[in-house]
């Protein structure tokens, strides 16, 4: 990780340059980054607050992406829906998104136009209205997204109670979106305690990516965020995970048309691991399995031996606290889940056993490679993988070398993160059995650790 020097005059930082991204930290303790890109006349504006679902104590589940809502029902200056009509009267569009490590918000606007989206979220920064009315109305609408994205949808419903049962006391355990009873019971008064604990310019981070001048936005930037006060930010105890000892089980009957299942296996963190290039070799490993119609879990279990319908793994080494290793897959007809798991772990096994060829970590390498420039296209990307990379704890310059460290992975270090993670004393399995609407009243949930 590159070892950076702030140096101080007055009020603020000089800026410090690597692959074209700027930083400048104001008095107030906003740090602000900025990265030019001249290629059309289009600016990216994301303002990262450090706060997501794994801040959350028990009763408030969901109380971020609460907030994420209730960020757009007005200020003294801005009543509700006023911000949303003013960015789109300026021929923008804007969004928020709240994950476990952080809640962001973005505008997308012609450049000349990056002046109206800092007032507006300096703005709310410090002068948000919360309304019992406006959160009533809200909570019915956050229940509905609940029911679209999790009740009605079997598998997403499965990934839930999985990650429930896979963390002990990780508050990864929880969905970001928070548990029904908890979002049914959000007051005003636990809204205004999030609000006036988390959101402050000393834990923010500002993020410009486009066709701008970084000094100009830097000036503008104290304009409109210098005076915000900032404010005591609380410092999280441990969150550490106990360990596990061994599998733990769940079959789970819902109405589905086809039969599922999920493997996790907890795994380091690019934050938590001891060795960095354990994360980045995980990473790879990922992409060996699931990287395209040529990996090995599609070639193999799909098309090689026909056992799977589908089929995938996944890994996210940008996590605040430790990640889970996941696989997912869906039996052909004729096969069950448990001839699905045997395969999975088969798989598995070899790549423990085995280095890969060099022929296809390169292949995985070039593969990487491409979709990381790829998604350089994206001014949203770029400007979310600096965010996620701040918000988290890892630093911006991170998400810059990524590509550098990939490249740095050797297939011995690719069966090592496989022999030492992808282990049974690590692993969760969930089962999704399809059941028809009358079974499924009588069924449930069944646990065996």
């Amino acid at each position: 990780m590159i070892v950076r020097v702030l140096m101080v005059l007055m009020c603020c930082s000089f800026s410090v340059h690597a692959n074209r991204v700027q930083e400048r930290v104001l008095a107030n303790g906003l740090k602000v980054l900025v990265k030019e890109e001249h290629r059309s006349p289009v600016v990216v504006s994301q303002i990262w607050y450090k706060v997501g679902s794994s801040y959350e104590p028990s009763g408030i589940t969901g109380i971020s992406h609460m907030l994420e809502h209730m960020m757009f029902k007005g200020t003294d200056s801005h009543p509700a829906g006023e911000f949303s009509e003013i960015i789109a009267a300026n021929g923008g569009r804007e969004n928020a998104f709240t994950g476990r490590d952080y809640t962001a918000y973005f505008q997308a606007l012609e450049k000349s136009r990056l002046a109206i989206s800092f007032e507006l979220e300096a703005d709310r920064m410090q002068h948000l209205h919360l309304l019992a009315a406006e959160l009533t109305k809200e909570l019915q609408v956050v229940m509905e997204e609940r029911r679209m994205r999790t009740e009605d949808k079997p598998r997403a419903k499965l990934q839930e109670y999985l990650m429930a049962m896979a963390y002990s006391n990780s508050p990864y355990r929880n969905p970001v979106i928070g548990w029904p009873a908890d979002i049914e019971n959000y007051r005003i008064d636990d809204l205004q305690r999030w609000y006036q604990q988390w959101y402050a310019p000393n834990n923010a981070i500002l993020i410009v990516v486009g066709d701008v001048h970084a000094e100009k936005v830097f000036k503008l930037a104290e304009q409109y965020f210098g005076a915000i006060p900032a404010r005591e930010i609380a410092v999280l105890k441990p969150q550490t995970e106990v360990p596990q000892v061994g599998v733990r089980r769940m079959t789970i009957k819902l109405p589905a048309k086809v039969p599922y299942i999920l493997m996790a296996y907890k795994v380091s963190s690019l934050k938590t691991v001891g060795q960095e290039w354990e994360a980045y070799a995980l990473d790879v490993l990922a992409t060996v399995l699931d990287g395209g119609e040529s990996a090995r879990l599609p070639a193999r279990l799909q098309r090689g031996q026909q056992l799977a319908s589908s089929v995938g793994a996944g890994y996210d080494l940008g996590g605040r606290l430790e990640e889970l290793f996941m696989f997912e897959a869906t039996p052909i007809k004729g096969k069950s889940l448990l001839d699905m798991e045997i395969a999975l772990k088969t798989e598995i096994r070899a790549l423990q056993r085995k280095v890969i060829s060099a022929e296809e970590l390169a292949r995985v390498k070039a593969q990487v490679m491409a979709n990381s420039i790829y998604e350089q296209d994206s001014l949203f990307y770029q400007a979310m993988k600096l965010g996620m990379a701040e918000t988290v704890g890892l630093g911006w310059q991170t998400a810059e070398q990524y590509r550098e460290k990939i490249n740095q992975v050797t297939a011995e270090q690719v069966r090592l993160v496989a022999d030492k993670y992808l282990v049974e004393s690590q692993l969760s399995i969930a089962y999704l059995e399809p059941q028809t609407m009358s079974e499924n009243t009588q069924q449930g949930v069944k646990h065996a650790h």
